[in-house]
């Protein structure tokens, strides 16, 4: 089995937002903001290439929305979704199973193109993965994120046939990993554990957007159930500590991958390093 970093570029979001109660004055030392409070976030993906399966965790923003909607992201960088793809030696096509952690817009929107005014998939031959409770949770929107589930994004993967829900109360149904499900940040989110090399790689998802977030009270914002991810943070930090989890961020823009450790404050940062390194 191998992995590969898919990068699918850079884009900004408030810093206040992405780090709920703590004060900017902490915050900034380890993610600095521009002149009107916007910090740079990366959107990394990771290819899992196992025999005859290409599995795709995640696919960035996309590019399929209208000026007015990015004005509000910032995009930017030379990396792109299909770019990535391309130079770990792939195409669209290759790809067998499309993971989507959940269907924040900045999660699953590359996983759907607008091809001369029509929407179809990025990928053809793909499966198209999530869960029915997420899924149910996403379609019928509270209005706190309804601004971060775009039905452009969503229902094409319905039409197309490739959807298919995982059983939240079933075994995974991928050999490779593992799925641990947290619902602070929204319902059901899926953070796949890895077997690699004798170890365990987690991908992170928004449990822990960088490693800028690791102590327990750094929760964003934009969680629905804030003191619900603290419970889950605490219990999946600890394990990670415990076992020496390789932990794979999406949204760090410096990190990639780092280890925990447990201190007389809590659990905090061992090492970071580039998967390449494992």
């Amino acid at each position: 089995m191998k992995l590969h970093v898919i990068d699918t570029g850079l884009f900004k979001l408030d810093g206040g937002a992405m780090f709920g109660v703590v004060p900017k004055a902490i915050w900034q030392k380890s993610n600095p903001p521009n002149e009107v409070n916007m910090c740079t976030w990366a959107m990394r993906c990771l290819l899992i290439e196992d025999g005859d399966q290409l599995i795709l965790i995640d696919n960035g923003i996309g590019d399929k929305q209208d000026a007015k909607f990015f004005a509000h992201y910032y995009l930017h960088g030379n990396d792109s979704l299909i770019k990535s793809i391309n130079i770990a030696g792939f195409s669209e096509n290759d790809i067998t199973d499309m993971f989507l952690t959940h269907l924040h817009f900045d999660h699953c929107g590359g996983g759907v193109m607008n091809k001369s005014g029509k929407l179809s998939l990025t990928f053809p031959k793909a499966q198209y993965w999530s869960n029915a409770d997420h899924w149910r949770w996403a379609t019928q929107p509270n209005e706190r994120e309804k601004a971060s589930f775009l039905k452009e994004n969503i229902y094409p993967m319905q039409e197309s046939g490739q959807l298919k829900f995982i059983d939240v109360n079933e075994k995974s149904p991928f050999s490779q990993f593992n799925i641990f499900y947290a619902s602070g940040h929204t319902d059901k989110m899926m953070i796949p554990m890895i077997r690699y090399k004798n170890k365990t790689i987690c991908y992170m998802a928004d449990l822990l957007p960088s490693a800028g977030h690791i102590p327990l009270p750094y929760v964003m914002g934009y969680d629905t159930r804030p003191l619900l991810t603290l419970t889950e943070k605490e219990l999946f930090m600890n394990e990670a500590a415990d076992n020496q989890y390789i932990l794979f961020f999406e949204h760090d823009s410096v990190n990639e991958c780092c280890t925990v450790k447990r201190t007389d404050k809590g659990v905090r940062l061992d090492r970071v390093f580039k998967l390449s390194e494992v």
